[in-house]
């Protein structure tokens, strides 16, 4: 009877522990919600966000983070249901993917002050959110001067969405560095009033091409459209933002400015970990690699090697502080 109680008693010992485990397990997983304007897979502003969360999930294990998405939810009251509901849920981190959002989290991070909340591009932060800022700017300038050195028409065209957040960010820095590298090469910006109009960016884009644009970009979720009409003009290339958007175009897109978002989520997740909920500005640079450019191989030929050396130096001299790409003066 001894021998059986002492075995019992291991028994119990054992399964103690083991449950114990599970319940500390439980309580260290991420859980994060994430609320997109538009779907998972628009190979843009949406997609580069979920990549970067995959990537975050698969380098600590599924194990320790928890995802949940949900997507076209452009308007942002529909978006702020959305994340109420993920942050009642107990969910530790709420990313609301968009600039449109800065309006509904406010309200939203006073009834849930353990919950860690982040959205951008924006800059208006609180005790429990995060505001994101990708210097898009800088990646717009670096495709300007490749712009200005590729084209033969002298026309560059910007498809642009609307004119807020990294979109208009990015437009002013393509501009600016097309202005530095040729004065000569005209750029001529339109906008189709959407973020999500495909349709529109790529008449936009017909548009441009037509007028004797022979090098283009833009950004959003729309610049799909764009970027498949600019591929159907053999001699017409296009600069992609975001995203490498170049398996849209393999024979199109040259270049790419890339968001690194993977970064950006393990920042909020060690803040959190410390005790810092929110309260910051978490600003995407290519000094601390969250912003990227990125060359599509297939056409990695057709770009002089001048050129290249060109706007490496620039990116260096962005990244150490010595160019700044400067931003209209707020109103």
């Amino acid at each position: 009877m001894k021998k059986v109680f002492v075995v019992l008693l291991g028994v119990m010992v054992f399964f103690a522990v083991v449950a114990g485990e599970a319940k500390e397990a439980a309580a260290q997983k991420i859980r994060i919600g994430l609320v997109l304007p538009s779907t998972v897979d628009d190979m843009a502003w949406s997609q580069s966000m979920v990549e970067g969360l995959k990537a975050v999930q698969k380098k600590m294990g599924e194990a320790n983070v928890e995802i949940a998405i949900s997507e076209k939810l452009g308007r942002a009251v529909d978006a702020g249901a959305a994340t109420r509901q993920y942050a009642s849920q107990g969910f530790d981190i709420v990313i609301a993917h968009g600039s449109q959002y800065q309006s509904v989290l406010p309200e939203i991070a006073k009834d849930f002050p353990k919950t860690t909340f982040a959205y951008g591009t924006g800059f208006q932060t609180a005790p429990n959110i995060f505001a994101y800022d990708p210097q898009a700017q800088d990646g717009g300038y670096l495709l300007g001067m490749l712009a200005a050195k590729m084209t033969k028409s002298g026309v560059i065209g910007i498809v642009g969405p609307v004119e807020a957040g990294d979109a208009v960010k990015y437009n002013y820095g393509v501009q600016q560095g097309v202005a530095k590298t040729n004065p000569q090469a005209k750029v001529r910006t339109a906008y189709t009033g959407s973020f999500n109009d495909i349709v529109g960016a790529g008449e936009l884009a017909k548009t441009h091409m037509n007028a004797g644009a022979d090098i283009l970009t833009g950004s959003s979720q729309q610049a799909v459209g764009a970027v498949r009409a600019v591929a159907e003009k053999p001699g017409k290339y296009w600069l992609s933002t975001d995203l490498d958007q170049s398996s849209i175009g393999p024979d199109a897109v040259l270049a790419s400015q890339v968001y690194n978002w993977e970064k950006v989520v393990n920042k909020i997740i060690d803040l959190r970990k410390k005790g810092t909920l929110g309260g910051q500005v978490l600003v995407l640079s290519f000094a601390d690699g969250t912003l990227e450019l990125k060359y599509n191989n297939k056409l990695a030929s057709k770009i002089p090697q001048d050129v290249k050396d060109a706007v490496e130096k620039a990116k260096k001299e962005i990244s150490s502080g010595r160019l700044k790409v400067e931003l209209p003066q707020k109103k």
